[in-house]
This record gives structure tokens, sequence and C-alpha cells, in this order.
């Protein structure tokens, strides 16, 4: 029973501390949400051209040489 009720204190306390922060958010505005989409629009561009140079280095080059 006293590791149960361990247990059950720490889910309490978890979920208290999670009640915190959604208290303490908001919901963004419309700027700083299309920042936001902007952003990570860049960022997933940015990495799939990365990963399609690699492929290429990888696939192409090689048949070259």
């Amino acid at each position: 029973m006293l590791k149960s009720a361990k247990i059950n204190r720490n889910v309490v306390q978890i979920l208290k501390s999670y009640i915190r922060v959604l208290k303490l958010s908001k919901k963004p505005s419309r700027e700083e949400f299309l920042m936001i989409a902007k952003v990570a629009g860049a960022g997933i561009l940015v990495i799939g051209f990365v990963g399609f140079l690699i492929y290429v280095l990888l696939t192409v080059v090689p048949q070259w040489v």
C-alpha cells in the first residue's frame, strides 16, 4: 500500500505541474503563429535540401567516378 500511495502522490504532483504550465500559457496571436509557421516551414525545407544533397552525393556522384 505504501508504494502505491507514493506513486499516486507523484502522479498528482506531475499533474499539478502540468496544470500550472497550462494556466501560464496563452494562445498566440495571428502574427506570432504565422512567424512560427514560417520558421518551421523554412527549417523543414532546409533539412529536406540537406537530405537531398546527401542523397545525391551518395548515389549520383559515385557513378561519375
